[in-house]
């Protein structure tokens, strides 16, 4: 498998790669009417503010701890010699079918403006009892766009109901060469346990997720909150009994459906207490030298305190590959950090100087803000004849920037749909 170590370091600020070809989708769901209830004009957040104090940042070191290699080991020897990434693509199984194919339903989760010019949906039988939650890309993985000479986009659901659900968390590994047909196959997210003699899953909803080099990083909410944990995408393993359980079962090893496991082999926790922040979205950022990792917390809109957003630098270390710097006490302190006035954060990208925040919807059939902020102010794009900036997917909308493509992915609903960076420029007010 083809895999740079080093990457190409481009400048900030360099010109976005052109769209893609062609008109933008004719989605008649994102046409649909905004409601007078969702027609209220979200407060402006206002600039962001750059933190400084030693105390405002030391909460969002991250301690790191690896999983013991015994362990890997062990788990290994039980359940046969790992394969990687490659292999879960030449196993995919199940299609997305593209937008003009979606119920109407479906497609009024995509976002009115700037409008997607890509999107597909899941099928419901598939989807049925998940919640979808972050996206990443091999845009991530290797700054030429490409994991073994192939696009893929990786799509996280899990089941469960609420911000702090427990419950399964998988990823649909897609394979996205042929723009017209998406084809997919799920692996499930677990956690070593009993020293490596089994593993349990991950039960969180993912809320952010970033594929750098051959590691897959992943914000875990619910029972493993303040968590982020880190995965192999070259110890991938395959479940050979289809059954409902996870773990040693009789006969083999089960994976709750799918056909592969990801066992973690690392993790990130905050430090905790009462001011620590709860990890949320993340998304990586090439336009920084290292590549860094940014990350936000989700405070509700009903709370009096501000929105925190961060960034990590990735390890420049060949033995570290994928893994963020760490000091000599195996922590990873943050590179910068900033408060926003934006609340309901879920999914933050950093390009350059812009910061990009989704924010949420106020109810389940309403409508999100996409703000482009920076330390001089806010910006969003309107829509509707009574312009309000409410023009966003109401859903999960992580964001992940493909810089090799100018794209930005996310997932509302069953719709994963990408439009073009240089768009969300252009639609702002």
């Amino acid at each position: 498998m083809k895999h740079r170590g080093r990457h190409r370091r481009r400048r900030r600020g360099r010109a976005l790669r052109a769209a893609l070809a062609g008109a933008a989708l004719a989605l008649t769901g994102a046409a649909t009417l905004i409601s007078t209830s969702q027609a209220t004009v979200a407060d402006d957040p206002g600039a962001l503010k750059p933190l400084t104090r030693s105390t405002a940042t030391s909460a969002l070191r991250l301690a790191e701890e690896r999983v013991p290699g015994p362990w890997l080991d062990r788990l290994s020897s039980a359940m046969g010699r790992p394969v990687d990434a490659a292999a879960v693509l030449a196993g995919t199984d199940r299609r997305l079918r593209e937008a003009a194919d979606c119920p109407r339903a479906d497609r009024d989760a995509l976002p009115v403006e700037p409008a997607a010019t890509r999107a597909y949906c899941w099928a419901e039988a598939d989807t049925r009892g998940l919640r979808p939650g972050a996206v990443t890309t091999s845009g991530d993985a290797d700054d030429d766009g490409r994991w073994g000479g192939k696009r893929v986009i990786l799509s996280a659901w899990s089941r469960g109901d609420g911000p702090d659900a427990g419950g399964t968390a998988r990823v649909a590994f897609i394979d996205a060469d042929d723009p017209a047909r998406l084809s997919y196959a799920w692996a499930l997210l677990a956690v070593p346990v009993d020293e490596g003699r089994d593993y349990r899953e991950l039960r969180s909803p993912v809320t952010g997720m970033v594929w750098y080099q051959d590691k897959l990083l992943v914000t875990a909410g619910g029972p493993d909150g303040g968590t982020l944990y880190v995965y192999d995408v070259h110890r991938v393993h395959r479940a050979g009994v289809d059954a409902s359980a996870v773990g040693r079962v009789a006969g083999g090893w089960s994976a709750a459906g799918s056909r592969f496991v990801l066992p973690a082999v690392a993790s990130y926790r905050l430090p905790g207490g009462a001011d620590a922040p709860r990890l949320g979205g993340i998304s990586l950022d090439r336009s920084t030298a290292p590549d860094s990792l940014v990350a936000s917390e989700r405070v509700p809109a009903d709370h009096d305190r501000p929105t925190r957003l961060w960034r990590y630098p990735f390890s420049d270390d060949p033995a570290r590959s994928g893994l963020l710097a760490t000091d000599a006490a195996g922590q990873a302190p943050a590179l910068e950090a900033y408060e926003t006035r934006t609340p309901e954060v879920a999914g933050v990208l950093s390009y350059g100087s812009d910061w990009y925040l989704a924010r949420a919807a106020g109810d389940p059939d309403g409508r999100g803000t996409l703000w482009r902020q920076d330390t001089d102010g806010a910006r969003a794009a309107r829509c509707g004849a009574d312009g309000t900036r409410r023009c966003w997917s109401g859903g999960a909308s992580p964001l992940s920037y493909w810089e090799e493509t100018g794209e930005v992915w996310s997932q509302s609903g069953r719709m994963l749909f990408a439009l073009p960076l240089a768009s969300v420029g252009r639609s702002l007010d």
